[in-house]
């Protein structure tokens, strides 16, 4: 077996591989709205959106074009070149989709095969120059006209997606408003009708070229009907659906949903699928043409891969059957679909990206701009308008079932999966490879924006999160090429070493990010266990709920407190640099906690609020005990940052035994509470006022070293505050043990107040 073969059917693992990370990043895509509106049961989502995987795959042979000859011209390379330039960027491509994945982030299949496929041709053709007598100008190894234009098609979507979805959303909401229940009967079938046609005419009718089963008159006599086909669709669609809901009853913008969920399935399927086998199918060409041909691998020209190859149906079949599978199995497409769902839900609760400079500027920005605007709009028509988008009080409240609410309603999320799949349908009939996940992404921003579902209280951090997406749209196409071109430097100067040394770093690579995964899944579980449950008996549930939660807090600060004062110490900058990271993880948890309680009260049946109040109180507390961490944290690590002089020796033996003391006290509650023994409240407390009473004497020696001058003023100043955040720490923390015997002791038939200090 020759090295080649091997490569080939590496090629082909690759693309198994491929498929499945490239899935999981793309199920996000055609999922987003179906599941964000609860359209259906999840299991009724996913079997539509499978059977859309399956009919689009077979749609896709005309874009296997783009992987052989779209952004290089393949007769300036020999077959040498080319495998060696395939084979890295299939193993660039499964090692940079499993790293987005393994964080949530959707980035674009598209481009990081694009810019793949570039940097490693940019690389080859080097080399290739660099060896050559007389070296020949980059351009004429690389389709300059062609790669442009598909770049810019890609980022060019991003504008074009979000101002239409924002654009359609708006027009639509005007329409139905937030009570579309009422207006279905007499626009719902008008506009359904429309929505309809445009993803039949889009998928079926423009999508049938790009189909290696279809026979080329029948392809040409519908292009050729185009608009009476597009009528009769219409005409079709809005008779059907006004039968179905005068008639029937049905609520037919559920109908809209599923149907754009198979279109929009279908659409990636048939456009994103050269992503995934493009190039393996590209490589199985070559090597069957250089096979042919009897020449050396370093001499056969691969001017082949310029003519068109229609991929055979059953490659096509398989691929959409592993597509499938990974749409069921994967549990990275489920966290992938949470991050577009979360950006764009309608409720406020727990927002995952921190607000930025630039989201702020934006945010400032357009509120700007819209005061301008409703300046120059007559109020009457403004205030109609505004009427439009007020949602009905009993959407406002929360929820109290079991279940968390739908993060959208069907008129939005219809209005995404038709404008999305149209776009992308449209792009896919010319050929050009647009990113289905900034298209259906932004279109997802866009109605979000236009829906207000970005309120004041949330658009920082929404408009972050896309900035932050955004961000790695560019950072994939950046990494793409440069991780690319220099694999493809490896594997042509090194061969058989190198590919060996690659897919073991890949091998590797992709077990870390799942073993990493998982941690993060089950780490998310625990935050969440219990979360939409409801109990009979408050004071067990928060004792449950949070007692384990309070006890890893305080081990981290613990290990905080612990690191920070080595770190000062031994001025151990990086040290400090890593306890500045602990603490901010630790706010970030308290943050998420805060939505926790928040819905927990709303959930908790008892009247006199004492349970209710045990929630506020469990957070109250932390958010103290983080606060002191956190300011312990700064004012060392900017001491040391600054160079100033260390403490001194009996300073540093005075913090040494605190520390001592300080951690055994903090063990003592921890094992308190994970083992539930609450009822230590004698023996805590003694350990508590003895500790109390050591600072205190610490702080009157200072205070007489201070009036005796033996200290100077920054170092007194540091130690004063180390001090007196300690003692902090040993009040909460001891108040932590007072609260939860207090709360296991708790009776609804004998009230008490649960006051934090008490």
């Amino acid at each position: 077996m020759d090295i080649f073969l091997i490569i080939v059917l590496l090629l082909f693992a690759l693309a198994i591989t491929d498929l499945i990370v490239g899935v999981s990043n793309d199920a996000v895509n055609f999922l987003n709205s179906a599941i964000g509106s609860k359209v259906a049961t999840r299991r009724t989502i996913m079997i539509v959106a499978s059977l859309g995987i399956i009919v689009g795959a077979t749609f896709s042979s005309g874009m296997m074009e783009v992987a052989r000859k779209g952004i290089f011209n393949p007769q300036y390379f020999q077959f040498y070149d080319i495998m060696a330039l395939f084979l890295a960027v299939m193993l660039t491509d499964i090692i940079l989709l499993d790293l987005f994945n393994t964080f949530g982030m959707p980035t674009s299949t598209t481009v990081s095969i694009v810019f793949e496929l570039l940097g490693a041709a940019v690389m080859v053709a080097l080399i290739k120059s660099a060896s050559a007598a007389t070296p020949d100008s980059i351009a004429t190894y690389i389709n300059g006209s062609s790669a442009l234009a598909i770049i810019l098609g890609i980022f060019l979507s991003i504008l074009v997606a979000f101002t239409i979805g924002a654009l359609v959303m708006y027009l639509s909401r005007l329409l139905f408003t937030f009570q579309f229940h009422r207006r279905l009967n007499w626009v719902g079938a008008v506009w359904s009708g429309a929505a309809l046609a445009a993803m039949t005419y889009f998928l079926l009718i423009k999508g049938m070229k790009g189909a290696s089963f279809i026979p080329v008159s029948v392809t040409g006599w519908v292009q050729d009907n185009t608009w009476l086909l597009l009528l009769l669709s219409l005409g079709f669609w809005t008779a059907l659906m006004q039968i179905l809901l005068s008639v029937f009853r049905v609520n037919i913008l559920r109908l809209i949903v599923l149907f754009g969920t198979f279109s929009l399935a279908m659409a990636f399927a048939g456009n994103d699928l050269v992503n995934f086998i493009g190039v393996p199918v590209a490589g199985f060409e070559s090597y069957n043409a250089w096979v042919a041909s009897g020449e050396a691998p370093r001499e056969y020209s691969m001017v082949a891969l310029s003519r068109a190859y229609p991929a055979k149906t059953y490659l096509l079949l398989a691929a959409g059957v592993i597509m499938t599978l990974t749409l069921w199995f994967s549990k990275k497409a489920q966290s992938v679909t949470e991050t577009e769902v979360n950006l764009g839900r309608q409720q406020e609760g727990l927002e995952r990206f921190s607000p930025n400079w630039l989201a702020q500027l934006i945010v400032r920005g357009a509120r700007w701009l819209a005061s301008g605007v409703q300046g120059l709009v007559p109020a009457a028509w403004l205030s109609k308008a505004e009427s439009s988008f007020k949602m009905p009080e009993k959407k406002l409240k929360e929820n109290t079932n079991e279940e968390p609410p739908p993060a959208f309603d069907l008129v939005r999320a219809a209005v995404n999966l038709t404008v999305a799949s149209a776009l992308i349908a449209l792009a896919t009939s010319y050929k050009l490879p647009l990113s289905t996940t900034y298209v259906s992404f932004m279109v997802a921003m866009g109605t979000s924006l236009t829906d207000r579902a970005w309120g004041r209280d949330s658009a920082v951090y929404r408009v972050a999160g896309v900035i932050n997406v955004i961000g790695g749209w560019f950072a994939t196409a950046l990494i793409a090429f440069t991780v690319s071109a220099i694999f493809a430097f490896l594997i042509h100067r090194f061969q058989l070493w190198a590919i060996i040394g690659l897919v073991v770093i890949a091998v590797f690579f992709i077990t870390r990010t799942f073993l990493l995964h998982q941690k993060r899944e089950k780490d998310k579980a625990k935050r969440e266990a219990a979360h939409y449950a409801t109990e009979a008996v408050p004071a067990a549930k928060v004792i449950s709920d949070t007692s384990s939660r309070v006890a890893l807090t305080l081990v981290t600060i613990r290990k905080t407190y612990s690191d920070c004062l080595d770190g000062l110490r031994h001025e151990d900058l990086e040290l400090l640099q890593k306890t500045k990271k602990m603490a901010k993880n630790t706010r970030q948890q308290n943050e998420a906690f805060k939505y926790s309680f928040y819905s927990d009260i709303q959930r908790i049946k008892e009247l006199d609020g004492e349970g209710s109040r045990a929630y506020l109180l469990v957070y109250d507390l932390e958010q103290d005990i983080i606060q002191s961490i956190d300011f312990i944290v700064k004012i060392c690590h900017k001491h040391v940052k600054n160079s100033h002089q260390p403490l001194s020796d009996k300073q540093q033996q005075a913090l040494k035994e605190v520390e001592s003391r300080l951690l055994t006290f903090f063990d003592n509650i921890t094992a308190s509470l994970e083992n539930n023994e609450f009822d230590r409240q004698a023996e805590l407390l003694a350990e508590k006022q003895a500790l109390h009473t050591h600072l205190e004497e610490l702080l009157n020696e200072q205070i007489r070293d201070v009036k005796q001058r033996k200290d100077s003023a920054r170092n007194s100043l540091l130690y004063f505050s180390l001090l007196l955040e300690t003692k902090d720490l040993v009040a909460v923390a001891a108040r932590f043990g007072k609260l939860y015997h207090r709360l296991k002791h708790y009776s609804p038939e004998q009230p008490y107040t649960l006051v934090a200090g008490s």
